[in-house]
């Protein structure tokens, strides 16, 4: 499933915060106006990146995938375009370009062990 960068903002909050009305989303963003808030959510539901309880009198939203389905779906589509379906591509962008911790490196070698032991 594709989203735009402002789509992902949007989802960030529902993931972070949980169900959300367009008010609490557009509140927790800081930014653009409330309509247009409510018109990304609005398309966003109808391109099923997320799900609307209408019980109450405010829609509340919330991701209709988790955070991991999601970011998989978007390396799916990335992969093969952006880096050439190479994941060492990949990982070494992300590298150059995040500067990750000690402990973020360490946590990195820990999952590629376990992702060799299960090979």
């Amino acid at each position: 499933m594709k989203a735009t960068p402002a789509e992902w903002d949007i989802l960030q909050v529902l993931w972070e915060r949980g169900p959300q009305t367009v008010r609490e989303v557009h509140d927790a963003l800081g930014a653009g106006g409330y309509t247009t808030t409510l018109k990304l959510m609005q398309i966003m539901l109808a391109k099923g990146l997320v799900v609307r309880d209408d019980a109450a009198r405010a829609h509340v939203f919330a991701p209709a995938m988790a955070r991991e389905q999601m970011q998989g779906s978007f390396l799916e589509d990335v992969l093969p375009r952006v880096f050439g379906g190479s994941a060492t591509a990949l990982l070494q962008g992300a590298l150059n370009g995040a500067k990750p911790s000690a402990d973020e490196l360490a946590a990195m070698r820990r999952l590629l062990d376990e992702y060799e032991e299960q090979q």
